[in-house]
């Protein structure tokens, strides 16, 4: 899939380029392919008043494209200041082709484990931008804040690893709810797969 074709179609500038983290449990950005958000969104569609959470990111192309598709609220967490400021630079192209979703699209410049769940959030994105460790706060935020405002929710979980699967599986109320397998990538990484994990509140 022609990764210039949507960034143009987007108006946005999200290709990879080497930014490493100052702290070592953050990992250096990369950009989930638009060939697995498209597999994503044809599998798994989001309505306008979901609010999806992407945690780590990075430059904001998941936030971008998913908003362009459904018209979903879309909140991205990124403590990185230049992809940050690349996100922010994104938001406002974005917006200028798209200025019906101003209103729909926030990036935080915070640690992941410093936001403050909004109770309006309802899908919760991960891929792989942090150490487990990292992770286990982030999703006890997201559980107390389930706890506070019942409500169904989602983790989806792009190239999962064994320690953030053990986890949702053993420490939390999530229950696997769904998967999908990346076309073409599976057969050769295990890794290439989406899974979603439920919270029926």
């Amino acid at each position: 899939m022609d990764e210039k074709y949507y960034d143009a179609m987007l108006n946005v500038l999200t290709r990879e380029d080497r930014v490493i983290n100052p702290f070592f449990q953050y990992y250096p950005y990369e950009p989930t392919p638009y060939a697995v958000l498209k597999q994503l969104s044809d599998t798994y569609p989001l309505t306008p008043e979901d609010r999806l959470v992407d945690f780590g990111c990075g430059k904001g192309r998941t936030l971008f494209y998913l908003n362009y598709m459904f018209g979903c609220n879309v909140c991205g967490i990124e403590m990185n200041e230049k992809l940050y400021k690349d996100a922010e630079y994104n938001r406002k192209r974005y917006i200028k082709r798209h200025p019906h979703a101003a209103e729909k699209i926030e990036i935080l410049p915070i640690l992941a484990e410093k936001y403050e769940v909004d109770q309006k959030d309802n899908k919760f994105y991960f891929f792989h931008p942090f150490s487990v460790t990292v992770f286990k706060k982030v999703i006890t935020n997201i559980m107390q804040s389930l706890e506070h405002h019942p409500r169904q929710a989602d983790i989806i979980v792009y190239y999962p690893t064994e320690e953030y699967l053990c986890y949702l599986d053993h420490k939390t109320d999530f229950r696997l709810n769904s998967g999908m397998l990346i076309h073409g990538a599976y057969e050769k990484n295990k890794q290439e797969q989406i899974l979603i994990y439920r919270y029926d509140g």
